[in-house]
């Protein structure tokens, strides 16, 4: 069985290791790699869409990353405690045909003893934004360097 550090219980500095571990693999986009961070049995709710397992959300990610493209994301704490960690976050991409979006979320994360997520609950809401608005400024497929202001910072 993998073991995924830090693992609950969860102090705020160990949430906050976890989230912008999280972070970091969205950013660089590598769905293989981001789901080896989930339970194998990992029940996961996207907007309207429910999944379980690695496979699933290796498809589902690879999907929404054909669909969002220039995806760059930044997440924040909100809340822990023991084995639950509660995210806000928000990302920025471009449509294929071109149109930018801000999208807004909040994650509920619980993970097994060994540190994997095994449930993952987000809501989200998308915002068209003009390209000159965008404020998540790094290379494409990296993960946000630590000079790069947090959404609080941002305003957002």
């Amino acid at each position: 069985m993998s073991i995924k550090p830090p693992v609950p219980p969860f102090t705020q500095e160990a949430a906050m290791q976890k989230i912008r571990a999280a972070e970091d693999a969205w950013n660089k986009q590598e769905p293989e790699k981001v789901a080896l961070a989930y339970t194998p049995d990992s029940q996961w709710r996207n907007r309207d869409t429910f999944l379980e397992g690695h496979d699933a959300i290796v498809d589902f990610l690879r999907q929404k990353w054909a669909r969002e493209l220039n995806h760059r994301l930044i997440k924040e704490l909100w809340a822990f405690c023991e084995n639950r960690i509660a995210v806000r976050y928000c990302y920025e991409s471009q449509s294929i045909t071109g149109q930018w979006y801000r999208s807004y979320g909040n994650e509920n994360w619980e993970f097994d003893s060994n540190g994997l997520m095994s449930h993952r609950h987000a809501s989200i809401n998308d915002v068209e934004i003009d390209e000159g608005d965008r404020k998540f400024h790094w290379p494409f497929g990296t993960p946000r360097p630590d000079d790069h202001p947090g959404l609080s910072e941002l305003g957002l």
